[in-house]
């Protein structure tokens, strides 16, 4: 059944190896300090000091309410069984009783509590790592599938949850009940206690030994989840590319080669986890046949009572059971650490770099925009080079048009432009501000953008459409429709603006999806405007009505446009065109065509497959 399966010996020196290799991304690597992840988790448990002092509160009682219980069984079988007396008999048995309607009382309040903590303690993590999240550049998400960063945000932060609202209280509880029980223990019998303790060193040189292992499985198992996850996401966003090119077979085949590898990791992961239990079991059985046979012995020869076996046999139950307990949580308690490393793996990931303390706030941007001798690669550490010495300017209101091959850096100048990156050569100025020297937030305000894809949130499509401004009022949204082409569709809908799109605006047509989004970049009413093959998912007929809008919208805009149908951009100002990274031409549609370089020879191509 499993016939990739190592064995126990074999498996954890290879994840040893795993984690120690320099080539591993950092966020995998980085994160190993148990102490310090449960340091850092304490750090939010601390918000709630004074519920945490009750719940400590609340575990003294219930530890010591358990000791109380089996000191009252042996009086009951020295004083009145043993002896046949039954008076005081039934002031015992109430007291009996009552030990343990407290013991649940209180057991009942700490859980209450606790759970509200924990609960607390993840809102606020998960709002820390949330916020983050926002506060990290493009890069990061562009490196990260999104599928394995969900799994982050919701397993990883579960697991987590589910710990704290079990494994804190556990370990308190264990520590007090360690503790008090051994006091007592040493009370009632020295050599009895000495008996006991013989199997303690066992039992944690085998949980030592054991989660050793266990903990880096239960790592790789959390990395292996996060990417099944991004895969699943992958591969449901991409179901008509996966059903057009028939790659059913091969993405299923993909599924189960990911799907095998957590398969492996979690089986020995909770096989490990498992090997515990049985450890504490047989060392427990052991403990309580010595103790039974010594005792046996002491009580034949008048040394303790019977009641005092009864109680100190109870009493090593209680002494082993949050060892016990231990190790039962262990393998929860080893998830959650996995997982909260894997989620402080992000929220030790740098921000975005912070505007300087003397940003410009552009107020009113005229749209005058330069490139100087910018260069730039994705590959900081490689020798490609995205953009190689890009140098021109575009005046307030003016038209200027991207193309060339994929690849060639014209959505890189977008992003530039914008500061999603930053250039590592030359300067990029609007309105003669160095763009490094302008507040992000103004920056993009000015600017609006209309995506080749066009993504839109779940919700109404006047939510939709009033992402370009939010103070905008119901007609302000309902004109930017109409001047997008997109009012006839919108009141043609059963519930017209008030209708509710699905994840990623399913439910409507792509072409729909494009004319909202275009709606949106008309109602911010930028300075900047920003066209990415902003025609390119639309029909034909839809096309010639954006066409118009955008003609209306750009004019006294300055505009970019990247396209790869040279038809859409004949009229613009100017034209470049990038080839590797470099300008190789520059001027108008008709300068272009005149010089019968790359750009001529594009519109040639376009032109044959048109009347083709």
């Amino acid at each position: 059944m499993f016939k990739e399966l190592r064995t126990p010996f074999q498996y954890p020196r290879k994840a040893v190896h795993a984690a120690s290799d320099p080539a591993k991304p950092k966020s995998e690597i980085k994160a190993r300090n148990w102490s310090n992840t449960l340091r850092r988790i304490w750090i939010y448990l601390a918000h709630s000091k004074g519920q945490l002092a009750l719940v400590l509160l609340m575990v003294i009682m219930t530890s010591g309410l358990a000791l109380l219980g089996p000191f009252l069984i042996g009086t009951i079988v020295d004083n009145h069984i043993v002896t046949r007396n039954n008076d005081g008999l039934l002031f015992l048995l109430f007291g009996l009783i009552g030990v343990f309607i407290m013991h649940s009382l209180t057991s009942w309040l700490q859980n209450i509590w606790m759970i509200g903590i924990a609960q607390r303690t993840v809102y606020d993590m998960r709002t820390d790592l949330f916020r983050h999240l926002h506060r990290l550049p493009i890069s990061f998400f562009d490196t990260r599938r999104h599928g394995e960063l969900m799994s982050r945000v919701t397993n990883d932060m579960e697991n987590v949850s589910s710990t704290l609202n079990t494994s804190f209280i556990q370990l308190v509880s264990s520590i007090l009940a360690l503790g008090g029980t051994l006091a007592v223990m040493l009370w009632l019998s020295p050599l009895l206690t000495l008996l006991t303790m013989l199997v303690v060193p066992l039992m944690v040189f085998g949980m030592k030994w054991i989660t050793n292992r266990t903990g880096r499985l239960f790592k790789e198992q959390q990395r292996n989840l996060g990417d099944i996850n991004g895969y699943i996401e992958e591969t449901i966003s991409g179901q008509r590319i996966v059903k057009t090119f028939s790659l059913e077979k091969k993405v299923i085949a993909d599924f189960k080669e990911k799907n095998e590898r957590l398969r492996n990791s979690a089986f020995w992961a909770q096989t490990f986890s498992g090997y515990i239990p049985k450890l504490m079991n047989s060392l427990n059985n052991l403990s309580f046949a010595i103790i039974a046979g010594i005792g046996a012995i002491m009580a034949m020869n008048d040394m303790i009572t019977i009641g005092v076996i009864v109680i100190f046999v109870e009493y090593s139950r209680q002494f082993t059971r949050p060892l016990n307990d231990l190790a039962n949580q262990l393998n929860t308690f080893l998830s959650a650490i996995a997982g909260a490393e894997r989620v402080f793996d992000i929220l030790d990931e740098e921000e975005e770099e912070k505007d300087s303390v003397g940003a410009t706030k552009l107020q009113t941007v005229y749209g005058e925009v330069s490139f100087s001798n910018v260069g730039f690669s994705y590959e900081k550490e490689g020798e490609s080079q995205t953009l190689i010495d890009l140098s021109f300017s575009v005046s307030p209101g003016e038209t200027i048009a991207f193309v060339g091959p994929t690849g060639a850096g014209k959505t890189t100048v977008i992003n530039l432009l914008s500061r999603f990156y930053d250039a590592d050569r030359g300067q990029i100025k609007i309105d003669g501000h160095d763009i490094t020297g302008i507040h992000r937030e103004s920056l993009r305000r000015n600017m609006a953008f209309v995506l080749q894809e066009s993504f839109l949130f779940q919700g109404t499509i006047q939510e939709n459409i009033r992402y370009g401004r939010l103070e905008a009022t119901d007609d302000e949204v309902v004109e930017a429709a109409k001047q997008a082409n997109a009012h006839t569709f919108i009141m043609n809908l059963p519930d017209q603006y008030n209708t509710l799109l699905q994840q990623e605006g399913g439910g409507i047509s792509q072409g729909q999806r494009q004319l909202l989004s275009i709606a949106r970049a008309i109602l911010a009413n930028p300075s900047i405007l920003i066209l990415d093959e902003a025609t390119s998912s639309i029909d034909t007929i839809t096309e010639i009505h954006i066409q118009d809008a955008l003609q209306r919208l750009m004019q006294d805009r300055t505009s970019f446009v990247i396209a790869h149908r040279l038809n859409t951009i004949r009229n613009v100002d100017q034209i470049i065109v990038l080839r590797d990274g470099r300008m190789v031409e520059k001027g108008s549609h008709a300068q272009l065509i005149q010089a019968e370089g790359y750009y001529y020879e594009l519109s040639h191509s376009q032109d044959l497959l048109e009347s083709s």
